[in-house]
């Protein structure tokens, strides 16, 4: 089989396909070259000292890992300087990153979640990196935080990393979902499937358990009549995985099908939801509605959001169509 890398891949569908621009093609090929150098430090691990944690919070104030703020400064300093961004936004800043001036700007913005499922670092599972591309609107010239604020359905981009045995790169361009796999011996990704797809129904389901008694009574139904098996409503039997890695869980849907749910709960009001839709929701929406999914909070299409917040929590519950359909069909006879 001939060997396609990410850049030939990407040149062809600027070429060939007119499906990207060029200044696109070589942002992706900047974010591919972050995503490598992140690889090579996770890879690292306790030889690096980039284990536990960093001493400091993010905005979230959630405690960072010391890799969560190698990351984002490897993702921040690579793109600053290539002419392709307007701005950045990181899960790990309160504000925008604005291009330093003695830089080039282009007319993109890129987000990103530069090590999700970090707590498993230090115990050697699978982590990664979340990345999304927008335009910035028209006139802006430095770009605040509500140049930012636009639904999912405006992104142009979508992709993420997984930094387990091998490093995989999924992406898509908005026609397809494609997956890229790092070559270690000659540096680069080399793809190594196309137009990925999502069975529509599965056996197969990921959830945090141990919050189920802050659920609200659609997610309990749903999940209760999974675990009855044969015997209940749904007539199978399904199995559980949970990594507490969006990127692993993830990847596992594209690659054999299943729903991955972190819903609203009562656990703490404050927030209607977990996950961030700039950075999680929203570009793993992109990839799996793209790849044949479905993508929905229970009550909405994640990609029709119109965000209010660059930090903005929602939840989401995505994967395979048929059941997503069924869970977003019990949170609406649930307000009738």
């Amino acid at each position: 089989m001939k060997r396609i890398t990410l850049t030939r891949f990407l040149i062809d569908e600027q070429y060939n396909r007119k499906a990207v621009p060029a200044d696109l093609r070589l942002l992706i090929e900047v974010v591919s070259r972050s995503i490598k150098a992140i690889s090579t430090t996770v890879g690292k691990g306790a030889l690096a000292g980039i284990l536990g944690d960093a001493g400091s919070g993010n905005i979230q104030g959630e405690a960072q890992k010391k890799l969560d703020v190698i990351a984002n400064e490897i993702l921040l300093e690579a793109n600053e300087w290539g002419g392709h961004l307007a701005a950045m936004a990181s899960e790990e800043m309160e504000g925008p990153h604005a291009i330093p001036h003695r830089f080039p700007k282009g007319e993109y913005l890129l987000l990103f979640d530069p090590l999700d499922g970090s707590s498993n670092i230090d115990v050697n599972t699978s982590v990664g990196t979340i990345f999304s591309v927008l335009r910035c609107p028209e006139g802006v010239n430095k770009p605040t935080e509500a140049a930012f604020l636009q639904p999912g359905t405006a992104q142009v981009c979508a992709g993420f990393a997984v930094y387990g045995p091998s490093t995989v790169l999924v992406l898509t361009l908005g026609a397809g979902v494609h997956t890229f796999t790092l070559d270690r011996e000659q540096g680069g990704f080399v793809l190594t499937q196309q137009h990925v797809k999502i069975p529509a129904d599965t056996q197969e389901f990921a959830i945090n358990m141990s919050n189920m008694r802050h659920w609200e009574p659609p997610m309990k139904r749903y999940v209760e009549e999974m675990l009855a098996g044969k015997t209940g409503p749904l007539g199978r039997d399904y199995n559980m995985r949970w990594i507490a890695s969006m990127v692993a869980d993830v990847f596992r849907i594209l690659t054999r099908g299943g729903i991955f749910m972190y819903p609203r709960d009562n656990k703490d009001p404050s927030k209607p939801g977990r996950l961030r839709l700039m950075y999680e929701a929203n570009p793993m929406a992109m990839i799996i509605e793209q790849a044949g999914g479905a993508a929905s909070t229970g009550r909405e299409r994640i990609l029709d959001i119109v965000p209010t917040a660059l930090h903005q929590r929602v939840p989401v519950i995505l994967g395979s169509k048929n059941e997503v359909e069924r869970v977003v069909g019990y949170h609406q006879a649930a307000s009738e």
